[in-house]
Formats: structure tokens, C-alpha cells, sequence
């Protein structure tokens, strides 16, 4: 098990975001890019036409589990597989791609500097606040987002990341989008801390999880 890794993809499959399908693989622990990544974006992109009838405008990915370090090389390696599974369901399909690393682990905390704004018991910043000067890199597109009310402890905000962006969103309007996504996870009435299809990918990681535990343990006792 502590050389496998879980590579799941998740989409929706409607014109607006409420239904999602998702595609799971197993793969080596070493490698961070998604190796079947031509073939689950097909699937997806082929239930969005069958469940919609028409090709989907525009593409907008968050992706989860990549350091900076490995920017390059992940983006480089997915961005192709992203456009090949877009010719593979029509030769002149080429959709702007917009390609967002979402980033939980990092160190950065935020605190509203007049008391009567913070909120809640943890005198935490508002749910919406974002952050896109002073602190993010002067040489790339990132920003600070805290989409969720801080209950315990202070509120850590999310960053992302903006590799690549074929529509030219202005950066308030990509802030607009992603906050409007962390109000779709269905099991929480509140906004949280990430876009929904990022928490769905988790659960279905968790899934897998326990599939593939099950699995090893049916194995190990048959040849035990």
C-alpha cells in the first residue's frame, strides 16, 4: 500500500455545477501527474454530452496535491493530455483551458485589522475575504482566498494558484468563480474551504481507499 497512489478526477456533468461524475486509477507512488489522465477527461467530457447535448464552452481545472516545485512539470505533462482527450471527441474541439493548483498547506493566516469586523467566537476574518497584493508572488497570478466561517482556531485561507488561462479571466472574476464553487458541497449548508469538486475528489481518494484495503487483505489471505 505505501507504494501506491490514488489519482482521481472529478467534473461535472451539467450546465451548472450540481452533478458530478468521477474517475478513479491506481497508480506508482512516484509520480505526481495523473498517467491515465487522456482517458478519464474523455469519459467526463463524453458524460457532459450525453447528460447536456452539447460540448462544454470552457474548461476550468482544480487541481489539488501539487507542490511548487512541480508546477511545471505537472502542468506541462496534463495540459497535453487535457487538450489530446478534447481532439478525441472532435477534431476541431479546442476549448480555452483554465488550469488553478489549489493549495491547503502553506503558512500564511490573516487577521482583520479593526475588532468590529472579525467574526465569530475565534474573532476570525469574514468568509469572502481575499487577498491578491502584497503578499502573493510579484512574478506569477495567485491569490489568498478564505471562503469558510472559521468555527475553531484561526481560519487558514486557501491559495491558488493560476498556471494557465486561455479566457483571460481578470482575477476578480476567477476570485468570483471559485468562492461561488465552495458553496456547492452538498454535505455542508455553509460555504467551505475549498471548491466542491476539490472535497468531492477527497471523498472519492477516501472510497478508493477502503476498495483497495479490502482488496489487499482478500490477497494477503489467500496466499497466507
Amino acid at each position: 500500500l505505501n507504494e501506491i497512489a490514488r489519482s482521481q478526477i472529478v467534473a461535472n456533468l451539467d450546465l451548472y455545477p450540481q452533478t458530478f461524475g468521477a474517475n478513479i486509477k491506481i497508480q506508482r507512488k512516484c509520480r505526481e501527474s495523473v498517467v491515465y489522465l487522456l482517458d478519464a477527461v474523455r469519459e467526463r467530457l463524453v458524460g457532459f454530452y450525453k447528460a447536456t447535448n452539447q460540448k462544454p464552452t470552457r474548461i476550468i481545472v482544480y487541481r489539488d496535491g501539487v507542490s511548487e516545485g512541480q508546477f511545471s512539470e505537472v502542468l506541462h505533462e496534463e495540459m497535453q493530455g487535457i487538450r489530446a482527450a478534447c481532439l478525441m471527441l472532435a477534431t476541431d474541439f479546442r476549448p480555452p483551458i483554465t488550469y488553478i493548483v489549489v493549495q491547503k498547506r502553506h503558512h500564511a493566516r490573516m487577521f482583520c485589522k479593526y475588532a468590529q469586523d472579525a467574526v465569530g467566537k475565534a474573532k476570525n476574518i469574514p468568509p469572502g475575504t481575499t487577498v491578491d497584493t502584497g503578499i502573493v508572488s510579484p512574478e506569477s497570478f495567485d491569490f489568498y482566498l478564505c471562503s469558510h466561517f472559521g468555527i475553531q482556531g484561526t481560519s487558514r485561507p486557501t491559495r491558488y494558484h493560476v498556471l494557465w488561462d486561455d479566457s483571460k479571466f481578470t482575477s476578480d472574476e476567477l476570485q468570483t468563480i471559485t468562492y461561488s464553487m465552495c458553496h456547492t458541497y452538498a454535505r455542508c449548508t455553509r460555504s467551505v474551504s475549498l471548491p466542491a469538486p476539490v472535497y468531492y475528489a477527497d471523498l472519492v481518494a477516501t472510497r478508493a481507499r477502503c476498495h483497495l484495503r479490502r482488496r489487499m487483505y482478500v490477497l494477503l489471505k489467500h496466499y497466507l
